[in-house]
């Protein structure tokens, strides 16, 4: 055969995978017809493949019922009385976030060598790092970053003075899931005291996260480098279902005696949307300096924000002692594996050609379907179907309706 019909036939089934993918997505719900183009922003804002929000059946954003309880509860108490927090935030709230994050008897806890504050999108943590290894000198990096990972990440560093960006090895188009080898040759060419920006759990955009095994391996890397760990904690139980089990990473790392930081975020998973409920935890190895630490902290919230946000401090800290909240987090989490199943099936059974186990084996509320950078805009410019650059989406999105009619 000839290398023109050899280029015919690749053609051919590319399109063919193309075009089942372009009638998956439209009963999905993400496709628009052609007669009417519309931009990626705005189909964004009505579908949300980026966005962080829960999306139930009926499209609207998501709300725990408990969390609804409790602002009523909170709007109606009489006895309820808001001021003004400490500037590291609301006491409750911090002590509540910072023991689901580590464990009630966590040594770090008990030795009494944490900090927590209320921070926004890891502002907080980035100015920390600039004076974390020499506080006669401001650190400049580097800082790496996951490949892919959110967009956002290296403008938050880089307005903290940070400029040396880097990336490492995460999401492998061929394997469909985290390469582990080169992952760990990067941060094996990684200087000394380099900060390695790592997700605990629901790897955002592509829901691919880490097995135990592989964590204990790359530990085992960042201590003998001596690279500086900064994990993310942005959907805690939302991956498995699980708050120990989604924090096992964080509590992994702090039980090998190691410093490090660790942003949590509330305000998706809780449905809190417009509150920007983020908790940032500072590990020591000792408590002898944590007076100046959070001393440090202190000066630089205070030239940030001044005054942290309370509202849904307040709802966090009730949630969170609340054994209820559980169950609620439980049944969003089983309904996005439903999803991830369907979605798989409809593939199988449209006959897209390859292996499609990778969307049930990835966790949280993204991910990536494994489309490559051609693929996504050859839909969006031919037919108007539109996922992320990396071909990824948000899985809660998803009317599970239209899947299966």
């Amino acid at each position: 055969m000839t290398n023109s019909n050899h280029e015919h036939l690749n053609f051919l089934s590319c399109f063919k995978f193309l075009r089942n993918v372009e009638i998956l997505l439209n009963i999905i719900g993400l496709h628009t017809p052609q007669s009417s183009p519309v931009s990626v922003s705005s189909l964004c804002t009505t579908v949300a493949p980026k966005c962080f929000c829960l999306r139930p059946p009926a499209r609207k954003t998501f709300e725990l019922r408990l969390v609804g309880k409790i602002k009523q509860q909170l709007s109606a108490d009489p006895t309820f009385c808001p001021e003004y927090p400490s500037s590291l935030g609301l006491t409750e709230f911090t002590r509540r976030a910072t023991e689901v994050a580590l464990g009630k008897s966590s040594p770090a806890i008990v030795e009494n060598r944490v900090i927590s504050a209320v921070h926004i999108h890891l502002r907080l943590g980035a100015e920390l790092l600039t004076h974390w290894y020499n506080v006669r000198a401001v650190w400049c990096g580097p800082v790496y970053l996951s490949s892919p990972c959110d967009d956002s990440l290296a403008g938050i560093f880089q307005a903290a003075g940070i400029e040396d960006i880097r990336e490492y090895y995460y999401w492998d188009d061929k394997q469909r899931g985290v390469c582990l080898e080169k992952l760990l040759e990067d941060l094996e060419r990684a200087p000394e005291q380099s900060v390695v920006v790592l997700s605990a759990s629901a790897h955002y955009p592509t829901g691919a996260d880490l097995t135990q095994k592989q964590w204990t391996v790359i530990t085992q890397l960042i201590m003998r480098r001596r690279l500086f760990p900064f994990l993310l904690l942005p959907a805690q139980a939302l991956c498995y279902g699980d708050l120990n089990r989604d924090a096992w990473p964080i509590q992994h790392f702090v039980s090998q005696g190691m410093e490090l930081l660790c942003a949590q975020s509330f305000s998706h998973c809780f449905g809190l949307y417009g509150e920007a409920v983020g908790h940032l935890l500072c590990i020591l190895k000792q408590n002898s300096p944590l007076l100046s630490v959070q001393s440090q902290a202190d000066r630089i919230v205070k030239s940030l924000w001044a005054q942290p946000s309370v509202g849904g401090a307040h709802v966090v800290a009730a949630v969170l002692s609340n054994p209820a909240h559980l169950g609620e987090v439980k049944r969003m989490v089983e309904r996005c594996m439903l999803i991830r199943d369907i979605l798989r099936e409809k593939l199988r059974l449209l006959g897209t050609p390859g292996c499609w186990d990778h969307l049930t084996q990835q966790g949280g509320l993204f991910c990536c379907t494994g489309l490559n950078d051609q693929q996504v805009e050859f839909l969006s410019r031919s037919r108007h179907v539109y996922l992320l650059p990396s071909g990824c989406l948000n899985v809660s999105a998803i009317n599970v309706t239209k899947v299966q009619t």
